[in-house]
This record gives structure tokens, C-alpha cells and sequence, in this order.
């Protein structure tokens, strides 16, 4: 059991793994199950969706990563114009992809939607198992 002040870096990154590790696991599953349900489109919708929700978490952990690095290290640092470019492109990316996917698939919006929020469930699983490791 670690308190909250010995959260480290590292638990942080291991938080966010775990998280998009879960994501995975639930999007095999649901997209199986709807192209059981729904048809394949709606499973690709829901795997895109997926997919920008995973790179999300991806691209927020490398941004907390270099800002924590910088923090710990002062002003000798390297450069975060890389990490801010890439969050950046990803967001545009995100952009293309929803617009395309919206266009081209003719599934149920609502599994894209559904693989939008998948991040926020597995962030919302990971901060449940940590504050359950706090309190215990």
C-alpha cells in the first residue's frame, strides 16, 4: 500500500499503461460484440473510436511525463517543442480520423461514441483501484 505522497513518476506511468492496457481488453471484446450485434461497421466505428481514445491517453502521458521531467530538473531540460508538436498533430489526426470515419463507415454513432469514452472508463477503473489502495 503506497500513500499518495509516495506516488512517483514511475506509478504514474504505470497508472496510465495499466489504464490503456484495460482499454485493449475492453475494445477486443465490445468490437467483437458488435460486429455480432451491429455489423462491421459499427465495430470499426468503435475501434477508431478506440483507437483516438488510447492515443489520447498516449500523448497526455508523454505531455505529464516531459512537464514532471522538466519540474524535477529545472531549467535544464530538453526542449518540449516535440512533445507539444505531437500532441498537437495527434489532435488534427483526431480530427481527419473522426471525419473520415464518419463518411466512409455507415455504423452506429453511438459505438463511436462508445470508443471515445472508452478512455475515461479505464482512467475512471485506474483511479478506483488506486483510491481503494489508499484508503485500505
Amino acid at each position: 500500500m503506497k500513500a499518495l505522497e509516495s506516488f512517483s513518476d514511475e506509478d504514474f506511468r504505470q497508472t496510465m499503461l495499466r489504464a490503456l492496457r484495460l482499454l485493449a481488453i475492453v475494445s477486443v471484446i465490445a468490437a467483437l460484440l458488435l460486429w455480432w450485434k451491429l455489423g462491421w461497421q459499427s465495430a470499426a466505428l468503435l475501434a477508431v473510436g478506440a483507437v483516438i481514445s488510447a492515443s489520447g491517453l498516449w500523448e497526455w502521458m508523454r505531455l505529464m511525463t516531459a512537464v514532471m521531467s522538466r519540474m524535477d530538473q529545472g531549467g535544464t531540460a530538453k526542449p518540449m517543442a516535440m512533445v507539444l508538436l505531437g500532441f498537437f498533430l495527434r489532435l488534427a489526426a483526431t480530427i481527419a480520423l473522426l471525419y473520415v470515419s464518419l463518411k466512409v463507415l455507415h455504423g452506429s454513432v453511438y459505438a463511436l461514441a462508445a470508443g471515445l469514452a472508452l478512455g475515461v472508463f479505464a482512467l475512471t477503473v485506474e483511479g478506483l483501484r488506486l483510491v481503494k489502495a489508499w484508503t485500505a
